[in-house]
């Protein structure tokens, strides 16, 4: 009778798989040679880095919800030696974040105040929150937009006209600009046939000073033994390029050598194998059925 009791539910397996019922994993990890490889191997080679991107897709709900796993599991390990840091946070709101990671001011006056992304609440808040029970430091690494705006429509040159409170906001002029790099040859290509508006637009001069800016903000604030989670959109970090790119440059200046890993997401229809497109972005790919629901 037990023989039969067990056939009977392999054969029940064996139809809801067969049928449409089998698991639907939310990601599958690889690395950058399409290999696959689980959670916590990715956890305990990144661990050992001084830097860490996380490129992530802003919309997608698995980058946000393992962005958050990453950084619980990391501060066990490093504790105040982690140091968060972030594209979706402008310079000139450093002392805003200062304020509410240090328990200094509300919640309540701190969204009021700061520049937040529409998604913040959904997406953001977690780790800033949690940096906030820890009492972490959390770094607002990206340019702000005003000045970006000024790259995209006068060119670095327009630069010049800022003065010294403002350019220390900004990553240290003039910057080294590599045009050479496909991230900014293929934002170039993007807009090749754009009309006359989109012509006239140093776009891939402002995707460098933000790159520079971030990669500035990062360097300045690591130290030997600390290490720094920084969250960015995958772009500027697939294929070890613009912001990382920046952030090798400037670690240079170091008396020891800089570890730097990546983790990007990417979005397939199928999680069994690793799209060729997608082989060495990073040192650690998640892959997401192109079927997840969006935050926004």
């Amino acid at each position: 009778m037990q023989k039969m009791k067990t056939i009977g539910l392999i054969f029940l397996v064996l139809v809801f798989t067969s049928s449409g019922f089998a698991d639907k994993p939310a990601y599958q990890i690889f690395d950058a040679k399409g290999k696959k490889v689980n959670y916590q191997r990715m956890l305990k080679n990144v661990t050992e880095s001084q830097v860490i991107f996380f490129g992530e897709l802003h919309n997608n709900p698995i980058s946000h919800w393992l962005q958050y796993e990453l950084t619980k599991d990391l501060f066990e390990t490093k504790q105040d030696q982690l140091i968060l840091a972030a594209e979706m946070f402008e310079t000139d709101n450093q002392l805003l974040l200062n304020e509410y990671t240090s328990k200094q001011i509300r919640k309540k006056d701190f969204e009021r105040e700061a520049k937040l992304w529409p998604n913040y609440k959904t997406d953001y808040a977690p780790l800033v929150d949690f940096a906030r029970e820890h009492e972490m430091k959390f770094i607002a690494s990206n340019i702000p937009r005003r000045y970006a705006a000024i790259v995209n429509s006068k060119g670095f040159a327009g630069l010049d006209s800022i003065n010294a409170y403002q350019r220390a906001m900004v990553a240290p002029l003039p910057i080294k600009y590599d045009s050479t790099l496909n991230c900014y040859k293929a934002m170039k290509e993007m807009f090749k046939d754009a009309g006359p508006m989109h012509k006239t637009m140093n776009l891939a001069e402002a995707q460098a000073i933000k790159d520079a800016t971030m990669g500035w903000f990062i360097t300045k604030n690591l130290q030997d033994g600390t290490t720094i989670l920084h969250y960015n959109g995958a772009y500027h970090s697939d294929n070890f390029e613009g912001t990382v790119w920046y952030v090798i440059d400037y670690g240079r200046k170091f008396p020891f050598e800089l570890q730097v890993m990546t983790i990007t997401c990417v979005e397939q229809d199928d999680l069994d194998k690793l799209s060729e497109d997608h082989l060495g972005k990073a040192d650690y790919i998640i892959c997401i059925p192109s079927s997840m629901t969006k935050t926004h």
